[in-house]
């Protein structure tokens, strides 16, 4: 493999651009505000599958153009009837799902991963920046579990990525709500790491730190602090089978028209 194969490849929702080792990973739907469409969701496991294979990279710094990160997935790419099968699918699968692995991918990969927030960070956007090791976030980002706007519920790996991060309390109060916060509100929950001016910067800054320690000693801390937040796996197939539920519900239909209609009422509670 070349030393750097991961950005030879031509990408149609991404740029990627190596510099010194260190991998920048650009979330590119700028007239979507990046939002996260199934072939982004596919390129985003490909670049992680080049950056696992390829031992010379030192750290990924991920994030969006047009200065937001990523307004959540794509409902319009998501709600087409063809794909209505395959997220079925999906969801009834005994691996992981594509949802989750998009985003959890970048916890198990063997260097550290630094998610360089502003503008939009919502739903399946947060669930990615989650992830990530580290998040760096602008002043001006506003953040969002934004699933129960729509009758879901967050499923790209939540249950794991939140673990030991945010607190339970804040936790269920933004994933019920879909209430948007701002930085510092989402600094005090434990969402993100940093708030600062230019977060591109600042995480490269960082990355560049990580670079001149030993590459090992940087896997074997990531792999230790994974572990102390460690939860069983059946709580990502708990993810699947309420999303599954939902999906099949009365209740989901009335969410959705209730985002456009504050007038549509919910049924009462099917379980």
């Amino acid at each position: 493999m070349h030393p750097h194969a991961v950005a030879t490849y031509c990408y149609k929702t991404l740029q990627v651009r190596i510099d010194d080792a260190i991998v920048t990973l650009t979330l590119y739907r700028p007239d979507k505000k990046n939002a996260m469409s199934i072939e982004m969701m596919e390129e985003l496991l490909q670049v992680a599958q080049h950056i696992r294979a390829d031992k010379t990279l030192r750290a990924v710094i991920v994030t969006g153009a047009a200065d937001t990160f990523c307004s959540g997935i794509d409902l319009g790419d998501l709600n087409q009837s063809k794909r209505q099968a395959w997220i079925v699918w999906q969801l009834l699968k005994p691996t992981r799902s594509l949802f989750q692995e998009v985003c959890l991918v970048w916890r198990e990969l063997p260097i550290p991963v630094i998610a360089a927030l502003s503008g939009h960070c919502l739903g399946a956007g947060l669930q990615l920046a989650l992830a990530c090791d580290v998040r760096f976030a602008h002043t001006d980002t506003k953040l969002a579990i934004m699933e129960a706007k729509w009758g879901l519920v967050a499923d790209m790996g939540l249950s794991q990525s939140a673990l030991g991060l945010v607190r339970a309390d804040a936790l269920k109060a933004l994933a019920m709500s879909a209430e948007v916060c701002d930085a510092k509100t989402a600094l005090d929950y434990g969402l993100i790491t940093r708030l600062c001016v230019n977060p591109p910067d600042e995480a490269m800054a960082l990355a560049k730190q990580i670079a001149n320690r030993s590459p090992d000693a940087v896997l074997a801390s990531k792999q230790l602090i994974n572990g102390m937040q460690s939860v069983s796996t059946t709580t990502l197939y708990k993810e699947k089978l309420w999303q599954l539920k939902l999906l099949l519900g009365k209740n989901r239909k009335r969410a959705v028209q209730r985002a456009k209609d504050s007038s549509v009422s919910f049924l009462a509670r099917q379980w």
